[in-house]
């Protein structure tokens, strides 16, 4: 059987990390600022160090391809090398350094397969600085129109296309031009599941859909030690509300709903002064497109009520919207085959965040391979993953994409 180096894998992985540092061991390496650009660089050097044929897309996605024996649909795998920003080491960067790594066994084997065999990373997949999130894969999948993703800005007003051009980035292949014959994804978890259970390998047969809104709501400021409660219009009083509401509401769905208000600014944002401004977003997952629908009804209709007993206005702007998605029963079954062969332990499960994969499926076989993240940590700088399930993450890898390239 052909081994993979896990050496090379974890020192790849260190020294990617140095690129962004932040205090704690973590990462901040911001889609599209000089961080990416610098971690970019680093990584298309090792793709040209391996001798793969590097192609550049115009939104930025970045795909080495090592020929094969034939001129066929190439095997895909990768993910993204963008972080949030207090984001660890692992998350996205070992789906594409562990691709790489699958080509430096083959390489060191002599093997030339049947198919190409194709690492990528796409753009943006964080949508920590730009929404939509996944959106490289999701123009990489015709999803996004590429002057619409081309014109999403950051808070700050800087736009994708213009901070591509900044760092060097727009590339002359067209998005989607090289269709894979498979498209399979190694992450960590990002959750507590495999971890608690003591389990190897994560069987990935879906991923949740996700509903990401961003709220404003207008009210009046006004004295905090004068104004009576009846005669307040507090914007702030209104976001506090849905965050417990959502809270609530993911509570009694149950299942797999989750729901979270993760970013939340008041103005004035003073002690003494009722917030005339709120801006709030809210998150919310199921793995049931009926299901979420109903939660995004049930916080709308929560925040019409709430709105008009305090006299606001609410303007509701959509930053994201993913419908569930199924991977191919056929490829997911090969990843547990394949795990089961190396003796490692596995569940079935779905996926909780969003990954490029899930774009990828719109246009072929798509699966994913998940190992355990240490106390389900993730978007932290403690995220950690022990090197023993790093390794064997990487080599049921290995050895699924040989026997898809040989096809």
């Amino acid at each position: 059987m052909l081994h993979l180096d896990e050496r090379h894998l974890l020192g790849a992985l260190d020294e990617l990390a140095v690129i962004g540092a932040i205090e704690g061991g973590g990462c901040a390496r911001l889609a599209l600022t000089d961080e990416d650009r610098a971690g970019r660089d680093l990584v298309v050097g090792w793709m040209n160090a391996l001798g793969l044929d590097v192609r550049i897309d115009a939104i930025g996605n970045v795909i080495g391809v090592r020929a094969g024996q034939e001129n066929l649909a190439p095997v895909m795998t990768g993910s993204h090398i963008d972080t949030v920003r207090t984001g660890g080491r692992y998350d996205g960067n070992y789906g594409v350094l562990a691709g790489l790594e699958v080509v430096r066994a083959l390489n060191a084997a002599g093997i030339v397969t049947r198919r190409p065999v194709a690492v990528a990373f796409f753009t943006n997949e964080e949508g920590a600085r730009f929404q939509p999130d996944m959106l490289g894969s999701l123009v990489y999948a015709g999803g996004l129109d590429l002057n619409e993703a081309y014109a999403a800005a950051d808070k700050d007003g800087h736009s994708v296309g213009d901070e591509l051009r900044r760092i060097g980035y727009v590339g002359p292949a067209e998005p989607g031009a090289l269709r894979p014959h498979a498209f399979v994804e190694l992450h960590i978890e990002q959750g507590p599941i495999l971890d608690e259970e003591k389990v190897q390998i994560g069987v990935v047969e879906s991923v949740q859909g996700i509903s990401w809104t961003e709220y404003t709501v207008t009210g009046v400021s006004n004295h905090a030690g004068t104004t009576p409660m009846r005669l307040r219009r507090d914007a702030g009083y209104l976001a506090a509300s849905v965050n417990v509401f959502a809270r609530k509401l993911a509570r009694e769905m149950g299942g797999n709903q989750v729901a979270t208000v993760g970013a939340l600014t008041l103005r004035p944002n003073l002690i003494n002064v009722v917030p005339n401004r709120a801006v709030f977003t809210v998150d919310l997952r199921n793995t049931d497109e009926a299901k979420l629908k109903d939660a995004e009804a049930r916080v709308a209709a929560h925040i019409a009520e709430v709105a008009a007993a305090e006299r606001v206005d609410v303007e509701a702007s959509v930053l994201a919207r993913f419908e569930p998605v199924i991977f191919d029963a056929g490829l997911v079954d090969r990843v547990e085959r394949h795990a089961r062969a190396l003796s490692l332990s596995t569940r079935r499960m779905p996926s909780g965040a969003g990954h490029d994969a899930q774009m990828m499926q719109r246009i072929c076989p798509t699966s994913m391979i998940f190992v355990p993240s240490v106390a389900g940590l993730s978007h932290n700088v403690r995220e950690h993953t022990d090197a023993a399930d790093l390794a064997a993450g990487a080599q049921v890898l290995l050895n699924l994409m040989l026997e898809l390239a040989e096809e």
